[in-house]
């Protein structure tokens, strides 16, 4: 190549490589604001519910099913420990009450939650136990027979209402008592046991209609020197009991901050307009006072279209600005299998939003499905074909 060839090749490309410069210069610049969001840990859970004590009460299960998660790039699990107003671990504050755990022991007499604990930690996946049914409870449990007072009402005097569950009570949100015996057994769960948090789903809530018990009448008379209204979807009515709630979850919050302060606060609400609307649940106002860690929205929808619509709402954008944020997704029921094509399409659209996921439940992961168990596997595979560990100690940073 010649001297004057090359000079003049440099005169062409010192403009071009100068515009680039530039461009890039002013990119990078504009880009501030987005670097200064550190990326949240990608959420890939499954939630273990009563049907999956079958696994979780033998040893050799748990490990094989902690090994498959994590082979399978998962990195965190949720097993209910309160349902149906039954714990389901050996509990003081449980026993104190009158209630008798729901499970108390494996198969050889071990701890299901501190075994299902060890061998998780030991495969690097993160345990976050889940008060799946909050202040719900069934009319038949120990927990309304021996405390009926703790129940609230609906205007007509009702106390009960259908869930996905069957019929259902509801333990009084404002009541003290109530507040106190929900606290102590999420203390208790933080200290018995190395968890890595904790989480409330839809039902630490209260359905609109309710509230019109003789101890809540009592306070919203002596606070607004009005009686409820008739309506029980009046905004002011609705906002007062709301806010109840989210002070209540504030306090319980900095109890299990107190306790264990790198614990993950983890909530699964339904969608913001239904949760707060139908059920009272402001977890839009609990993510921005920092109440929430973490936040899974349960999104149960088999149409692609709906799912999305619902992923893509303006406070899951807002979310994914403060805290790790994913979408909960069906993975099938006993009676309602759910093919993997409709899970990969609902994976897909939620990692293209940046969103993590979270399944329900373990069994249906790959036992009850249309597909065979290699098949489901691989599949899953699939989704996830990189690790994600998490820590719970810096909850903004994917390793």
């Amino acid at each position: 190549m010649s001297l004057a060839f090359r000079q003049s090749l440099f005169k062409c490309v010192l403009p071009l490589l100068f515009l680039i410069s530039l461009v890039t210069a002013l990119v990078v610049g504009s880009f501030n604001p987005v670097f200064a969001q550190l990326p949240r840990q990608e959420i890939r859970g499954v939630w273990m519910t009563n049907n999956d004590f079958g696994t979780l009460r033998d040893r050799a299960k748990v490990q094989d099913a902690v090994s498959q998660l994590r082979r399978l790039n998962f990195n965190t699990i949720y097993p209910v420990v309160w349902n149906s107003g039954y714990v389901m671990y050996p509990s003081a504050v449980a026993k104190r009450t009158g209630i008798q755990p729901f499970v108390l022991r494996g198969s050889d007499g071990h701890d299901i939650l501190a075994d299902l604990i060890t061998q998780a930690h030991n495969q690097r996946l993160l345990v976050i136990p889940w008060f799946e049914f909050g202040f719900m409870a069934p009319p038949t449990s120990e927990l309304v027979m021996n405390q009926p007072d703790w129940f609230t009402q609906k205007q007509d005097g009702g106390q009960t209402s259908i869930s996905a569950a069957g019929e259902v009570m509801w333990l009084n949100p404002f009541h003290p008592e109530v507040q106190q015996f929900i606290t102590s057994l999420v203390l208790e769960v933080m200290t018995q046991y190395d968890a890595d948090g904790i989480q409330f789903d839809d039902h630490m809530s209260l359905p609109r209609e309710f509230g019109y018990d003789k101890y809540t009448v009592g306070l919203y008379t002596k606070e607004t020197k009005n009686k409820p209204p008739r309506n029980p979807e009046d905004p002011e009515w609705v906002s007062w009991r709301a806010d109840k709630i989210t002070a209540f979850m504030a306090e319980l919050h900095q109890a299990v901050k107190a306790r264990k302060p790198q614990a993950i606060f983890s909530v699964s609400p339904n969608y913001y307009d239904f949760a707060y609307k139908f059920q009272l649940q402001d977890w839009l106002t609990w993510m921005r006072l920092s109440i929430v860690d973490e936040l899974i929205v349960q999104v149960y929808r088999p149409n692609l279209q709906s799912f999305i619509d619902n992923i893509s709402r303006p406070e899951m954008q807002e979310a994914q600005q403060m805290i790790p944020t994913g979408v909960g997704i069906m993975a099938g029921l006993r009676n309602k299998p759910v093919p993997m094509q409709d899970i990969k399409s609902q994976v897909k659209a939620s990692q293209e939003r940046g969103l993590g996921v979270a399944f329900f439940y373990y069994e249906s992961l790959w036992n009850y499905a249309p597909e065979t168990l290699s098949d489901r596997q691989s599949e899953f595979q699939s989704l996830f074909p990189y690790p994600a560990l998490r820590s719970p100690l810096v909850k903004d940073q994917v390793e």
